[in-house]
């Protein structure tokens, strides 16, 4: 594919994760998807909690669901991605933190992902609070 065509099918994931539209997702992912998250984070560590089962709770409106995903370099196999994660816990305490995204295309589709928190140390201690206010 084009490195345009490659940039247009990232955003079109983007835009199906902010709209909550899992067939349109499915439908852009190769049938070998892989994704890769860190590991200190809880949908990291295995594939009992996924990222949807962690941030959806957290993302109760349009302004915490949207990434302002933002295609910073892509060539015909990879595009890097600049994002943003945000949410709200049970309580109120407020996330808003910069992902940045490389991304494999394979066959038109969207085959891996592999996501590298600017900092995980905040993002894991915000989800292990909201995730602490919620089971209350």
């Amino acid at each position: 594919m084009s490195t345009e065509e490659n940039r247009k099918l990232l955003l079109s994931v983007f835009d199906a994760i902010e709209q909550r539209d899992d067939q349109r997702f499915s439908e852009l992912l190769h049938s070998d998807f892989e994704i890769h998250w860190p590991e200190s984070l809880p949908f990291g560590k295995s594939k009992a909690r996924t990222w949807s089962d962690t941030w959806n709770p957290l993302q109760a409106t349009k302004r915490e669901r949207r990434m302002d995903a933002r295609v910073v370099a892509a060539n015909e196999d990879e595009v890097v991605v600049l994002w943003r994660q945000r949410g709200s816990s049970p309580e109120g305490q407020q996330f808003d933190g910069e992902v940045l995204g490389l991304y494999q295309v394979r066959d038109g589709k969207l085959a891996r992902a592999q996501m590298f928190y600017f900092d995980t140390v905040a993002v894991a201690s915000f989800l292990n609070k909201a995730m602490t206010q919620s089971e209350k």
